[in-house]
Parts: C-alpha cells; structure tokens; sequence
C-alpha cells in the first residue's frame, strides 16, 4: 500500500486533537443527577440509547475517512509476466535417393530425420522455425512458424520424389539465408542435413555460407549416414524388396567449411540415436530467451473511503433528525 499525496496525513493530527477534546470534555458524557432512592431502578438503555452512542462518533469517523482519501491511498497488485523472445531456426533436409538408405534400422535415413526434426519441435518454446525440403533443387515447404502441429505435418509430407533428383547442398543455404535475412529473431538458425555431396543448383555451399554470415546466419551442418557401402531397397514387382550395397559418400570438408565460416558446427551422425543426440545438442546451443518481469498495479482506493464516510455522514444526520433528535 502507499499513498499518492502522503502530506495530507498530516491534516490527521489536528483531526486526533478535536476528537481527544470531545472526549475528554465534560459535556461529552450524559449529565447525572445523583438519586439514592432510584440506584436500586434499572439504568436506562434500549436501542434509543445505544443509536445515540453510535451516531455520536459517526461524523468524527465520516471525516476520518475523507482525510485519509484525500492522501490517495492505493493498493498494490504485482504481477509477473514471462516475457520469451524466441530466435528463428530454419530446418533444411535432404529428400535425394540416397537417402532412402536404411543404414538408420529399421528405417531409412529420412525417416529417421523427419522423426527427429519432429522431436527437436517438441523441446522450443517460442522459436519461429521454417522447413526447406532440396534434392536437385531447393523448395520451400514452409515460412518461418510457431504452429509447431501445422509444421510437423508439413515435415511427415516431405517424402522422395517431390524434386527432381540430385543434392543441392548450396541452393539450400541459399535460400535458407533468405528467409532468415528479414527475420527478427535475436538468433538466426539454419540446420542442415544431407547425406551427400552438392551436385546440383547455380551456388557452391562455400560461397552461400559466406552470403548467410553476411546477414547473420548460423548454420549447423550435419552429415546423415554410414561412410562406404549402404544398404539400398530395390521393390521389384516380381520379386519384392530387396537391398544392394551402394557407395555412400559426404563431403564433410565442405559441410565443416560452411559450419566454421558461420561461426555453427558440423555434427556427423551414422545412425539413429546419434543423430537424435545431434538435435539435442544444437537444442542446448540455441536455447530460447525466456525473461521474467514484474511490475505492481496500484488501484485507487480513496474513492471507496469517500463513499463509506459520505454514507456515515448521512446516517449521521439522519439519526440526529430522528431517533437521538434532541429537544430544547
């Protein structure tokens, strides 16, 4: 509680000096004349009595209470409020053929990464993340987003075939930079995963990763897969499922090159649960800004002093005229 005009309590004193008078005067109490025969007779009282009591120290409180309202007491409310300022991530994920590899068991590479990606949206809070699906070329699936429910679905349609085959490493930076150019996140995120080499698109990864430093871009690479030979489905309507050995190859010069000149990271991951652990470490690297802050609401609370005391001085003046009426 305090008090916006506190010099106006000092009107209380003379106020506490008027109502020590009138108590202590000798008129305040009734006058008795001293009747030996009628001590025995029960006192008066009743309600006449006791009003009379009670309307003598309404008015003294009514202006009590119009004092106190003219210091403007207030009456304070805190309240906390978490204030998150969350940065903009930007989720980049290979859909080429080769990652259908299924060196991830029991399931292929991408399927592992969309269920991870989906993971790593469970654990923000207030990040504003994009997707960007690339193969041959590079395709936006989504802007930047808090519908982290609208998003996962988004990532569970990214699947093979929806671009032209190939791996272009640098038209995902690219376009990853540009969409994060114009954000207003504190950070600014691109996490790419790919299990290959860039052979495709207009932009080598080196040159894109020094475009997205430029505008403040870190970029977390991570190489997916096995070096060396990887288990490949071939569905044959005659003969079923069946796998081949393939060479799998990363540039991981290239991916670390792009990581170090964004000042980010290269993560290698060559199966399932490492790569679960890759997105829980870049989950640790970029936590969201969260910040708490209180501030108190003050309320005004002399104009129910005003009231209460205008009502005690109208029950005043109507006692006064009524019950406890003195007559000469």
């Amino acid at each position: 509680m305090r008090f916006g005009e506190p010099w106006a309590l000092l009107m209380l004193l003379p106020w506490a000096l008027v109502a020590l008078y009138l108590v202590r005067r000798p008129g305040w109490k009734t006058p008795e004349l001293p009747v030996p025969a009628l001590r025995a007779l029960p006192r008066p009282g009743g309600t006449r009595v006791h009003l009379a009591r009670v309307a003598g120290w309404l008015l003294p409180l009514a202006t009590f209470l119009f004092l106190i309202a003219a210091a403007r007491p207030q009456a304070g409310h805190e309240t906390r409020e978490i204030v998150s300022q969350g940065i903009d991530i930007v989720i980049a994920i290979d859909v080429s053929g080769s990652m259908r590899c299924e060196d991830f068991r029991p399931q292929n590479r991408l399927f592992v990464a969309k269920s991870v990606a989906k993971e790593f949206l469970r654990g923000r809070a207030q990040d504003r993340i994009g997707l960007i699906a690339f193969a041959g070329r590079s395709e936006l699936v989504s802007p930047l987003t808090l519908d982290y429910d609208g998003l996962a679905a988004l990532i569970d349609g990214i699947d093979f075939g929806m671009l032209t085959d190939g791996t272009a490493v640098g038209a995902a930076i690219a376009q990853g930079a540009q969409r994060l150019r114009q954000a207003k996140g504190k950070s600014k995120v691109l996490i790419l995963l790919t299990d290959g080499i860039n052979n495709a698109g207009a932009v080598d990864p080196v040159t894109a990763a020094r475009l997205a430093a430029a505008v403040g871009v870190r970029i977390y690479t991570v190489g997916a897969g096995t070096l060396g030979q990887a288990p490949y489905p071939i569905d044959d309507p005659m003969l079923g499922r069946h796998y081949v050995w393939v060479r799998s190859e990363i540039d991981e010069a290239s991916l670390r090159s792009v990581a170090d000149i964004t000042h980010g990271r290269y993560f290698r991951a060559t199966n399932a649960e490492l790569l679960s652990q890759v997105f829980r470490d870049i989950d640790t690297m970029e936590p969201s800004q969260v910040e708490m802050r209180s501030y108190t609401q003050w309320a005004e609370m002399g104009p129910g002093l005003l009231a209460t005391g205008a009502i005690l001085m109208a029950l005043s003046l109507l006692l006064g005229a009524t019950f406890v009426r003195r007559y000469p």
